[in-house]
């Protein structure tokens, strides 16, 4: 993969578990759970497979006594199975009370998030905002503040109006509205380090539903601070529209260096599968070059002169194979993940692009010559006919992993993977 030299911005380190959130630390994954968390059972399992999925933190909703009750036990269970990925305590309304009541819930959570629009108003919100720093310098903990648009202070945001209302020349109320987001955010850290929180336990996010307003909010952000940043839509949507939304966002924040940890906030289909933004979140970063988490494939999109669907089969086929197959390749291997393969359709450009892969296959189109070409590193290696190409060319890209990249050192020991049953 082509990498481009991306200057990032400079930020201070926030240490979460075993992850570096900032500084020149790869730019972190993060996901949520969508199950009760009461049920510790299913909120492990859902932990667990985004965590396989490849998330690196993950944020699970503590609302009511009875989800911190559940707190270490669903820490408890994540540890016997292996799976060791920090867990992010979400509080609204009542988060002084579920942190300070529940101390071991407190101490299983690598992270705390505070949103500042739903701690209180007034002085009672003072000191319940000072009741979950006091938690977190404690138990050494790192919070990020997280500011919503549609949870922003509303006394906050009616004083700025009314402030801009006698300005000679009043701005737009949507840009009101953003400054007062990062407002928010700036002076809940400033706070919290007048509360004896250190500065490097602070991590900050000012989410909006909206691109432009999300790239305007954030880059602003960024020139007033040297907080690491966690970058996000807070609702990006359904399906195409949410993957795109989120893309076009955090691309343009990305590539001017901004953020330093992402999440896709995607609605999934009902029933759907939790993961899917995660692995959104993975191919963003990996398709600009910044981090590699698993092989890429090229395909192309079909023409007059594809009228099969072979190959687009076997690009769909390939595709969800190298990402199975990662589970295992990343215990054994080092550096399977840069991998890249090309399933090409037809003679124009697919001898090309096969060749500009580490491994490709170029397929015939509509009446070409039934056989397929296969190039590793730039050279024809084989060509492949018959009705077993895909399991041949699959072969190959096994083969190629086992010879091309280097064993794990001894002590590299798999992650178990442990039914979760009830208890």
């Amino acid at each position: 993969m082509s990498h481009l030299h991306i200057v990032r911005r400079k930020t201070s380190s926030v240490q979460v578990g075993d992850i570096r959130i900032g500084g020149d630390a790869p730019i972190v994954i993060q996901s949520m759970t969508n199950t009760d968390t009461a049920d510790a059972v299913g909120t492990a399992k859902q932990v667990y497979e985004l965590a396989q999925a490849g998330s690196e933190l993950v944020r699970i909703t503590v609302n009511t006594s009875e989800a911190a009750v559940q707190v270490p036990i669903i820490r408890k269970m994540l540890d016997d199975m292996g799976c060791d990925v920090p867990l992010i305590g979400d509080f609204h309304y009542n988060g002084h009370r579920l942190l300070t009541e529940y101390p071991e819930c407190a101490q299983a959570l690598a992270k705390y998030r505070i949103n500042p629009g739903n701690v209180g108003k007034n002085r009672k919100g003072e000191d319940q905002f000072a009741m979950m720093i006091a938690v977190a310098k404690q138990y050494d903990k790192p919070v990020r503040i997280g500011v919503n648009w549609g949870s922003l202070d509303q006394d906050l945001v009616v004083r700025m109006m009314d402030e801009n209302s006698k300005l000679a020349q009043p701005k737009e109320a949507n840009e009101v509205t953003r400054e007062a987001l990062i407002v928010s955010a700036l002076q809940s850290a400033q706070r919290a380090e007048e509360l004896g929180l250190p500065h490097d336990r602070i991590v900050l996010s000012c989410k909006v539903s909206a691109v432009q307003d999300l790239i305007a909010v954030y880059t602003e952000l960024s020139k007033r601070s040297d907080y690491p940043l966690h970058l996000g839509l807070t609702e990006a949507g359904m399906g195409s529209k949410g993957i795109v939304a989120s893309t076009a966002a955090l691309s343009v924040l990305l590539q001017r260096g901004i953020g330093d940890t992402i999440r896709i906030s995607l609605t999934p289909e009902p029933n759907g599968d939790r993961t899917q933004e995660v692995v959104v979140g993975q191919e963003i970063l990996q398709t600009m070059g910044l981090r590699s988490f698993a092989p890429m494939v090229t395909a192309c999109p079909g023409c007059g002169r594809t009228t099969s669907t072979v190959f687009q089969e076997l690009a769909q086929d390939i595709q969800r194979y190298l990402r199975s197959q990662m589970l295992v390749w990343r215990e054994q291997y080092v550096g399977v993940e840069e991998m890249d393969v090309a399933v090409m359709g037809c003679i124009v450009n697919g001898p090309g692009e096969s060749k500009l892969a580490n491994i490709g296959i170029s397929l015939p189109g509509t009446g070409e010559t039934p056989s397929a070409p296969v190039y590793v590193d730039g050279e024809k290696a084989v060509t492949l006919r018959g009705e077993n190409i895909a399991l041949e060319f699959q072969k190959i890209v096994d083969d190629y992993v086992a010879n091309k990249y280097p064993k794990r050192a001894a002590g590299d020991k798999p992650v178990k993977r442990i039914e979760i049953k009830a208890i």
